[in-house]
């Protein structure tokens, strides 16, 4: 492998102290919640939320439901062009650890949960956004998503991420709300029910760019159905515990930002169809602004142009066109 890039990772806690650093993109979903007059409380109920929630999965040998808590450690990816002495913030990702109390161990979980990428943000915000500027019809570049994919790839095969990480990385989103999902006979006791998507997204694809096969999964309790990114074999590659990691820390992000879908009053049936104008929901306790959220997409991947994209251009090109795993 070449070195034409080089990444740094820096780790920090994810607790109700946690304040974003500059370099973090602040539609994160964790960095989202630590801003403005409620971000300890909304950090605080969040934690909360994730701990009971693991507890409800993990319910063996745990009567009192109070057996486990989750860590969170916020993973910030910088990558440096050779020789170029300027590092680019490239990926935070999440990684759990959990805490069982009965034992005083502290069992290491998934890597990737979330997933923030300034390239991403350009993709989706910028590129698309121009390459379908006055056009009857939208449509995709050939090219969408080949950069960021390559870059994903590059880092995951990289000494650095194999030094720092045991298993490859599982990233959960939520599902596309203009698709619909058909439940399939296929049940996991912590997954759940297996659902298949009527056709493929346009996410599915750009993370299919990164190497990363997806599978739709509704775990016990759940109301709908989480998209689960992985390498490899899902079911079989990581432990009960480390699924349910994922799970619980997932799930409690997309009932504080997508409480339609996440935090229904009705359950998802065997055909559903998620819908974000769904009045038949609950609120958490947390305080967020999703109208900045999305402002906030088209300034970071701006950010990423300015910085990333157009200074290094021509060489991006060449090693985007050269580079294969």
């Amino acid at each position: 492998m070449s070195n034409d890039f080089t990444f740094s990772i820096k780790n920090i806690c994810l607790d109700e102290n946690y304040q974003p650093s500059d370099s973090t993109r602040i539609t994160t979903n964790f960095a989202n919640l630590a801003r403005g007059e409620s971000r300890q409380q909304n950090l605080r109920n969040a934690l909360t939320m994730i701990d009971n929630s693991f507890n409800a999965l993990a319910y063996w040998d745990n009567p009192k439901g109070d057996r486990y808590s989750i860590e969170l450690e916020i993973i910030s990816v910088d990558m440096e062009i050779e020789g170029n002495n300027q590092a680019f913030p490239s990926i935070e990702i999440l990684k759990t650890h959990i805490v069982d109390h009965h034992t005083k161990e502290r069992i290491e979980g998934i890597v990737g949960n979330n997933f923030s990428s300034y390239v991403r943000d350009y993709d989706f915000s910028v590129l698309l956004s121009e390459h379908n500027k006055g056009q009857s019809q939208f449509s995709i570049p050939d090219t969408f998503g080949d950069l960021h994919g390559k870059l994903f790839k590059y880092f995951v095969n990289s000494d650095t991420y194999k030094q720092h990480f045991k298993k490859t990385p599982v990233i959960c989103l939520s599902v596309s709300d203009n698709k619909t999902y058909q439940r399939t006979g296929n049940q996991h006791p912590l997954l759940g029910f297996e659902y298949q998507p009527n056709e493929s997204s346009l996410t599915e694809q750009y993370f299919k760019k990164m190497g990363l096969q997806v599978r739709y999964f509704m775990p016990p309790k759940s109301v709908a159905p989480l998209a689960f990114y992985f390498f490899g074999d899902l079911l079989n590659d990581y432990s009960n515990l480390e699924l349910i990691s994922t799970i619980s820390t997932m799930e409690t992000f997309q009932k504080i930002y997508r409480p339609e879908i996440y935090n229904a009053n009705a359950v998802a049936g065997n055909c559903y169809q998620p819908n974000l104008k769904n009045q038949d929901h609950s609120l958490t306790q947390i305080v967020y602004d999703r109208e900045e959220r999305s402002k906030l997409a088209v300034k970071q991947g701006k950010f990423a142009e300015e910085h990333f994209i157009k200074p290094y251009q021509s060489f991006l090109e060449q090693w985007s066109a050269n580079y294969a795993v």
